[in-house]
């Protein structure tokens, strides 16, 4: 038994064929036990939502991002190309800071719905977390959030396009749009579409800071963590 958590804390910083041979020089004694270690990962988790999601929920934390920057769904791109061609280059880039503008509004609601599901981790969701595939926390948090998520999301997405008066920026970008000769009409649901957008957007920051987790531990703000990964050294 171990052997077996210990096996779970320094997969954290080597990769699945150096595992074993780590675990065999590891001392087989210790003294933490399985909620200290699964408590030392939902520190390590929420220390890394707390920074994700608060870099996402700062000014320009999509629009300046270009792993999570929203761009136009497929079919409004022909209209800013076109909006662009004709001179009105001024009106699509406020259209598209303001979908920006609204994900980041919403994922300010992220911290507490990811808080809870990292708190109710047992320590089997924690081993298989630890054993699992490079993505397996994210998944975890995707398959615990992404319903609550989409309800906070969602509405505070449609409040903020009213909120700076984007639903009229779009009307009016998206009738001129269609009223241009040889086009074909669109009406997109945005709320919708940055919606799906800004959750996608969470999930990848969250992706890239497991990965950090997973390869390297280069801040031990408190004693547990201390206690935790010190046994990787």
């Amino acid at each position: 038994m171990r052997k077996i958590i210990l096996c779970f804390i320094v997969f954290q910083l080597f990769a699945c064929n150096e595992l074993q041979q780590v675990v065999n020089q590891l001392p087989q004694s210790g003294t933490l036990g399985n909620e200290e270690i699964a408590n030392g990962l939902k520190q390590a988790l929420n220390f890394g939502i707390e920074k994700q999601v608060s870099k996402l929920s700062s000014q320009d934390g999509f629009f300046k991002n270009e792993l999570v920057k929203i761009l136009l769904p497929e079919e409004l791109r022909k209209v800013d190309k076109t909006l662009r061609d004709i001179g009105l280059g001024k009106l699509a880039d406020e259209g598209l800071k303001i979908l920006n503008s609204a994900a980041e509004d919403a994922v300010g609601e992220a911290t507490p719905i990811f808080v809870n599901a990292v708190k109710n981790m047992s320590f089997t969701d924690a081993k298989n977390i630890l054993l699992g595939s490079d993505n397996a926390a994210t998944s975890y948090l995707e398959q615990q959030t992404n319903t609550k998520l989409y309800s906070k999301f969602n509405p505070i997405i449609e409040q903020s396009f009213k909120k700076v008066g984007a639903d009229k920026i779009w009307n009016n970008l998206i009738t001129k749009y269609n009223t241009l000769p040889l086009t074909t009409d669109v009406n997109p649901d945005l709320t919708e579409y940055v919606t799906q957008e800004a959750l996608k957007g969470v999930y990848t920051m969250i992706a890239i800071e497991e990965k950090e987790i997973r390869t390297k531990v280069s801040s031990r703000t408190t004693d547990l963590l201390k206690r935790v990964f010190t046994l990787q050294d």
